[in-house]
């Protein structure tokens, strides 16, 4: 089982801890489009289905049943009526189910459930009654349902108040992989890219392993990502508009929220995206934020000394970044428009949120870096209005690390001017926060500091390197 998928350690293991453990389960895995849920299921059990399933994008419920009748006549290997709803569509799969008594296991997989659940289809109700009615005292069934809109997951599936109520015996989230997993990914599709590269890969695809798939090994990284993007019918030219109209019914104001917050680094608060957007008061702009954060396109955080309630949105999902700043709206004819931008003063103010935004998703080998995985920690982000700072974690060991994050393609030069500014900033940060904790300048860059008089000022020092460390 499983042997040649990369990556996803826990969920390997998960998944064989339950298929061999000899009761009934209803395992839920959910996460963004593109994330490699089916691909991670499809490839662990070697695509051994007892019935597999998926649902149809924006298909009706008779073409959902029409499809889901073909394929329960090709596993059954019987010739069975068409279904008028799905009460008789499931009520014909417990009666195939049956003609499986002999084997230990039965594998059921149901994927995109979300999009089975068409409106009036009723579909949710006729599962809580196949569900409770039979296959949950079925010790040998092991069904999997899988879903990328994750809001449709909470809600209809994990938050289910009716026959569904706790029936799942695992929820899994799958994210995307860090670099560690990223890396390995990269080399196993036979890409001799170095970790600099690999970074940069990082900052524009994410990681997705379908993009990441994507890369083709006889070209350099700056070609790939032109043919991706920029050339005629390129592969992902049009992927930012799917993904939207695919995961979200308010498809459209996400978009919205998605490129409102390209616009403003440090993020924004819940009164300033209802303001500028001018949307009502009410819960459907909460229901949207918390619907992008489920998908992980944007985060939210606490900035440090704020009221709770004080909560910040920033932009997270590095390929909308990428896109918003460089694809959407492009209408040069450059095939070769990525490549011909190296070094330009655009490439380098993207470079350098990008690689703020990367160092935000792996906060754990940060720490790890620092030795204080056991200390009790939180992370927030600072902002008043004469300064911000991207990263602070606050730690109960009575210090405080003031992160700094910069990107460059050498050893990173502390000057005099810049020496002063980090000191100055300290010294306000203490003051404005009023913390009587000791606080460490802390630098993240790709290639370390350049020794001279004023690096010995950092205390801390993290490189590319430290984030790759697999967790």
């Amino acid at each position: 089982m499983g042997k040649l998928l990369v990556g996803r350690s826990f969920e390997k293991a998960q998944l064989r801890k339950l298929y061999n453990s000899g009761k009934t389960e209803f395992v839920a895995i959910y996460g963004r489009r593109r994330v490699g849920k089916t691909y991670l299921v499809k490839e662990f059990f070697n695509n051994e289905f007892d019935f597999y399933f998926t649902g149809i994008y924006k298909g009706s419920k008779t073409e959902q049943l029409n499809e889901f009748w073909r394929q329960l006549t090709e596993y059954s290997n019987q010739k069975l009526p068409k279904f008028k709803n799905w009460f008789d569509a499931l009520a014909m799969l417990k009666d195939y189910i049956e003609t499986l008594s002999h084997k230990d296991r039965i594998l059921i997989f149901l994927d995109e459930l979300p999009w089975i659940d068409t409106q009036k289809s009723e579909f949710l109700r006729a599962f809580e009654y196949f569900w409770n009615s039979y296959a949950s005292a079925n010790k040998k069934i092991m069904m999997i349902v899988c879903g990328s809109a994750t809001t449709w997951m909470r809600d209809k599936l994990f938050g289910n108040k009716g026959g569904l109520y706790n029936r799942m015996t695992q929820t899994m989230y799958l994210a995307p992989f860090n670099l560690a997993e990223t890396e390995e990914y990269l080399k196993c599709n036979g890409l001799a890219l170095n970790r600099y590269q690999i970074l940069e890969a990082y900052m524009i695809l994410g990681g997705i392993p379908l993009y990441l798939s994507m890369l083709e090994k006889e070209f350099s990284l700056s070609q790939n990502i032109d043919r991706l993007f920029f050339y005629d019918n390129a592969k992902l030219k049009t992927e930012y508009n799917f993904l939207f109209s695919s995961l979200f019914k308010e498809s459209t104001i996400c978009k919205n929220v998605i490129e409102l917050l390209a616009q403003k680094a440090i993020g924004m608060s819940r009164l300033e995206i209802k303001e500028s957007l001018k949307i009502p008061d009410g819960g459907k702009l909460s229901y949207i934020l918390n619907d992008l954060i489920d998908s992980d396109f944007i985060r939210s955080y606490n900035s440090f000394g704020k009221k709770k309630r004080e909560v910040i949105y920033q932009l997270s999902d590095l390929f909308s970044l990428y896109y918003l700043r460089y694809v959407k709206g492009y209408s040069g004819n450059d095939k070769n428009h990525w490549s011909n931008m190296t070094d330009s003063p655009s490439r380098r103010a993207w470079s350098g949120y990008a690689f703020e935004q990367v160092c935000l998703h792996h906060i754990w080998q940060i720490k790890n870096k620092l030795g204080i995985l056991g200390v009790e920690t939180n992370a927030f982000a600072y902002k008043n209005k004469d300064f911000q700072i991207d990263l602070l974690i606050d730690r109960r060991d009575q210090v405080i690390n003031l992160c700094e994050m910069k990107f460059s393609q050498s050893e990173y030069t502390i000057d005099k001017r810049y020496d002063e500014h980090l000191r100055e900033r300290r010294e306000q940060f203490r003051i404005l926060s009023g913390t009587k904790k000791s606080l460490y300048l802390t630098m993240v860059t790709t290639y370390g500091l350049k020794r001279n008089e004023y690096s010995g000022n950092i205390q801390n020092e993290i490189v590319t390197d430290d984030l790759f460390v697999a967790e």
